[in-house]
């Protein structure tokens, strides 16, 4: 006989203690305080991408909760939203970032990857802090091609804005 671990709600999830994302349903605990390369790595992500916004209508925003449906609530280290965020997104972001620790390797890269294509998020960036480089993913015909992998420049195209981010700058 197996036995099904239990499917919780975001009802669920808002009463639970610490940091939690809820994936189909499944909890999954995060990692304690990510570590100082990762938070370096992130800081210098939300400089470039701010400077590179100043003359979009969008934003880039840390750690902020994605609730998707009342079975996903993820927490991307990065996002990027062209619409007004006073609480909570009301939308899919535009762009996702994922700074990739050992501890999240298996969810970043399959379970968020493939959660973010169903979603339609047309950007998925994944970190990769240990060996610096960056993959791009974007969304064609629904699914993700990856588009760029490295360590220097790319241009991203969305509504009417295009930036262009210099990777090489945050493993400095």
């Amino acid at each position: 006989m197996s036995i099904n671990p239990p499917k919780y709600t975001y009802d669920d999830y808002k009463l639970w203690q610490g940091d939690w994302e809820l994936i189909d349903g499944y909890p999954f605990a995060m990692a304690p305080s990510p570590y100082g390369k990762h938070q370096k790595i992130m800081s210098r992500l939300i400089h470039i991408f701010s400077q590179e916004l100043e003359d979009c209508d969008c934003d880039i925003y840390p750690e902020l909760d994605l609730i998707i449906d009342e079975k996903n609530v993820v927490r991307p280290d990065l996002a990027l939203y062209c619409e007004e965020v006073e609480e909570y997104p009301k939308v899919m972001p535009k762009l996702t970032v994922e700074i990739l620790s050992k501890s999240s390797i298996e969810k970043d890269e399959d379970i968020k990857f493939k959660l973010y294509e169903k979603e339609g998020i047309l950007y998925y960036i994944i970190v990769y802090p240990d060996f610096e480089k960056v993959r791009v993913f974007k969304l064609v015909n629904e699914i993700y091609k990856k588009v760029y992998e490295g360590d220097r420049k790319f241009n991203f195209k969305f509504d009417e804005c295009e930036i262009e981010i210099d990777f090489l700058k945050i493993f400095k």
